[in-house]
Parts: C-alpha cells; structure tokens; sequence
C-alpha cells in the first residue's frame, strides 16, 4: 500500500513538473515550447496496482490507466513547432504548421493503438485531479483498514496477524470517536481565539478550571501537559538532580525508570505486593544505615502498571506518614484512576496530604490516547516552578486538543467513555484470568479490580526471554518482567488486555501455553 501511495505522489509530482514547464513555454510565447527537445521513445510496464502503462524508455511515467487516461484532442491543439506527437519529431529546418498536420485515420474504439501524442494542459490537470481523487481514497481505505486491527498487529507467518497483549492502549471500538468529533466542532464554535491560539504553559484555562474543580483545589495547584508523560518529565526536571536518591516500585514502568536514571536519580526499588508497595520494607531503607534520604518517591496508586495492583488505604495512610517524617515528596502517578470496574472506589493520597503529594494524572485512557493531555496536581510554588520550566520548553501545550478535551468533559460525554471502557475491560480482563488458569494453571496472578494489565508469575526458571521468542513465533507478543525491573523478574510477563478482544484474548492465551509447553 505505500509503495502504491508513494507512486501516486511521484506522478503528481511530475504532473505538476510537466505543468510548470507547459506554463513556462506559454508565457514565452505560444501554446508550446518553439523547439522543444525530441522525447524518447516509447516502452511499455506494469505500474504497482498491475496496469500497462506508457513512458519513456529513459524518463518517468506519465500515464497510468488504473488511473483513467485522460480525454484526447486533435493534433494541431496539442502538437507545435517542433514536435507532433510523443517519441516523434519533425525536421527543425522544415517546420510544419499546425494546419498541416494529417488528421489520423478514425478506427472503431476497440482498434484504437494507444495514443502516443502529448497532452495539453488541460488534460494533464484533468489526469491530475484525477490522481490526487484516486489517493486520497486509497489513502481513507487504508487508515480504515489500520483501525480495524489490534495495535503491532505484525503478520505471522504461520498463524496470522500477532495478538498483542504488549501495548496498554485501548482498542477503537471503545473510543468515543463521535463524541470527539461533537467536542471538537463545540471548541472551534465557543471559542475559535482560544483553541488557535499559543495560550500559556498552565493550559487551556477551562480545562485547567474542571480539573481544579474535580480535585477540589484552586487553579494555581494546576497544569495541563502534553499527556503525563511530559508531566512526569518537568517534575523529574525540577526535582531530580544526579545522585539524588529515588524510591520506585518493583516492578515500575519501565520509562519512568528509564527517565529517572537519563537524569542520574540513585534508584531504590522497594517490592510490590498485591496491596501496593511494601511500606515495611521502605521504612526498613529510610531508618537504616547508612539511611536512604529519598527526594521523590514514584508511586502509582491504582491498577498499577505494570503489575494491575491497587495500594491499599493501610499503605497509603502509612506512605504519607513516612513522607512527612523523612522529609519527601510521594509522587501519585494516577492515569487509571477511573477504570476502576469492581472492588471499592479509594481516596488519592493528594486529597489525605496536598502538602507531601504532587499528583499526576492523563485523559489518554478515558478520552483516548491519541489527544495527548495530562496534568500535574501540586502546591502553588512547585506548579508555578514547573511553569516556568514548560515556558522554557515549548511556550505552551496543545490549545486545539485541550480545548476538545474541555467540551468532552464539560459535556458529560467522558463519563458515559468511561463507563464504555469500564464495562469492555471488566470482559476482557475476566476472559483473561479465566483463560490462564485454563492454559496456564501453573502461572500466578491477581486479578486486577481495574485499569489495563495483568501480571504474571511463571514457575522458577523459566526464561521469559526464550518464552518472549517462542510466543512470537506462534503469533502472540506480550511485554517481559524484566523490562519493568533494574534487576531479576525472569520468570515474569506483563498481559494487557486493553487493545484485545475476548475471542483474541481465548486464542492469545492458548498461543502464549503452546509457547510455555515448547520450552
């Protein structure tokens, strides 16, 4: 398909050559160039889409009739001094007019030779409007036929497209794509000067309102970034210095890892258990000694990824009072806060500690990822340094796309998107732990209470690296453990169920076992 789109590109590109040149030449005089150069002759080739085409044994193709050859005119409009048709010339000393050129013979259509005379410019705009028609079509039918696959849908050779379990993206049939829209013509029609425009680096100031109203705090606690990731990165640039000291989880996301270490963080890994991080054990790091004296710790609350584990309220009342004791800040890292689909809503830590608590939180799994807005939550000094700092970087986030996210939330329509995701995921991630303890007893998970992953713990030595090559094989891919860890988890793997429908997720698990018995 993108040869064929490349092609389609090439062709306009040198019809609009041709044009220009065909311009050129009226503008010097005459509806053709006065000697134009002899043209090669003429071959004949297939273009991708399999059609015959006509060209230059030493040039580029002109005309493709997949296309539609364009309609012909006789000789004395199109031909001139010089030059009557492609590929034959007349004599420069013995110039004909065009009256004088022989009208040719008239066959029935179906005894009709190509015709080999060159176009005028009429034709060739007429030709090139079909073309920029034909790619524009094949161009909607292939993002059509992209959004009907699950996401690094990549052909296997011997069992089809791959199931992957590896990206934690929903898929397209739970995306409110017609509310977007709705929400997109309300932000262009309310307020056209304040979507276009640069804004500020706080956000989009009705969207940064909602926000400080769902959270119950004033606006200055607020700013609105370009998805959490870049929320986490001007926090991790404001705080975090080399040789500052870090607490993550183990297993965390792997590029918040990835993010802390680019900056010189001295990381500490504390162990995740199925009620969230184990809070004896970091007391054990904080009073020890040589004691941890942590800058940051980076904690994500809820549905964790990449474990599916939610901190318990013991644990977050206990984090906080360890933050305040030891002097650091918990770094709430929320983005699935609202796919919660069965067990009990809890309250976030910044609501029990606005003072040791910055939280960060996304519209990318309630809206859709694609819209890239998330947020940060913190004391009025932090916010206002960080400000500074998104100044510095970009002036200002995406007015269009936070302004859409506004009429999306101010409407309601997120809460009936959530409600959508929460009912898909709830199925999926059923089917899921029903499918592995069909095919995989062996394995030990937890079901997760919400957001998009589960994980998995294999029988000691198993190589996950051997097991992540297998599974290829066979069709399926998923993410290793040991890419959420700086070091160990070999036996483990993260499942996302997001992006995967039931029936995809029966027939994933059964690959991912062929795979394990392989072994």
């Amino acid at each position: 398909m993108s040869k064929t789109l490349g092609e389609l590109e090439r062709k306009l590109q040198e019809l609009e050559r041709t044009l220009t040149s065909i311009d050129r030449g009226s503008q010097d005089g005459g509806d053709a160039p006065p000697s134009a150069p002899p043209r090669a002759p003429l071959s004949t080739g297939h273009d991708p889409l399999g059609a015959t085409v006509i060209e230059p044994s030493s040039g580029s193709r002109l005309v493709d009739e997949a296309i539609d050859r364009p309609q012909l005119v006789s000789p004395d409009v199109a031909g001139g001094v010089g030059e009557t048709s492609w590929g034959r010339s007349t004599t420069a000393e013995q110039p004909r007019q065009p009256s004088q050129v022989a009208q040719p013979q008239q066959r029935p259509r179906a005894q009709q030779p190509l015709e080999t005379r060159s176009p005028n410019a009429e034709e060739l705009l007429r030709f090139r409007d079909r073309l920029e028609l034909t790619a524009r079509e094949l161009t909607q039918e292939y993002d059509e036929l992209l959004g009907r696959i699950s996401y690094a849908a990549v052909p296997s050779p011997h069992v089809g497209p791959t199931i992957s379990f590896a990206r934690g993206a929903p898929s397209l049939d739970i995306v409110d794509v017609v509310g977007l829209r709705d929400a997109a013509i309300r932000a262009f029609e309310s307020d056209p000067a304040g979507t276009t425009a640069y804004g500020t680096s706080v956000g989009y100031p009705r969207l940064r309102a909602w926000i400080s109203d769902r959270h119950g705090v004033e606006p200055e606690r607020v700013l609105v970034t370009n998805g959490s990731m870049q929320a986490d990165a001007f926090l991790f640039e404001h705080l975090v210095r080399p040789g500052d000291e870090v607490i993550v989880e183990r297993p965390t996301y792997d590029r918040t890892l990835l993010s802390l270490r680019e900056r010189g963080a001295r990381l500490h890994a504390v162990e995740l258990e199925p009620d969230g991080i184990d809070t004896n054990a970091l007391a054990g790091l904080l009073r020890g000694a040589p004691a941890v004296r942590p800058k940051l710790a980076h904690i994500i609350p809820n549905f964790q990824n990449p474990a599916g584990y939610t901190l318990s309220p013991a644990k977050r009342r206990a984090l906080l009072a360890l933050a305040a004791e030891h002097d650091f800040r918990v770094f709430e890292d929320d983005p699935y806060i609202d796919l919660r689909f069965s067990g009990e809503t809890l309250p976030t830590m910044l609501s029990m500690d606005p003072e040791h608590v910055v939280y960060a939180s996304s519209f990318s799994k309630t809206v859709c990822p694609g819209i890239r807005v998330g947020y940060l939550v913190g004391p009025p000094e932090l916010i206002a340094a960080v400000a500074r700092l998104a100044t510095n970087t970009y002036i200002s986030p995406s007015m269009v796309a936070q302004s859409i996210v506004y009429e999306f939330c101010a409407s309601g329509a997120i809460d009936s998107s959530i409600e959508t995701v929460r009912t898909a995921l709830a199925k999926r991630a059923l089917t899921l732990d029903v499918a592995l303890r069909r095919e995989l007893p062996e394995a030990e998970l937890v079901p997760p209470e919400g957001g998009y992953f589960m994980w998995v713990t294999l029988p000691a030595g198993t190589d996950v690296h051997a097991l992540h090559k297998a599974a290829a094989e066979r069709g399926v891919s998923f993410v290793k453990g040991t890419d959420f860890m700086l070091e160990g988890g070999e036996n483990t793997l993260r499942l996302a169920y997001s992006g995967v429908t039931p029936e995809q997720i029966d027939e994933g698990v059964a690959r991912l076992a062929a795979a394990y018995r392989s072994l």
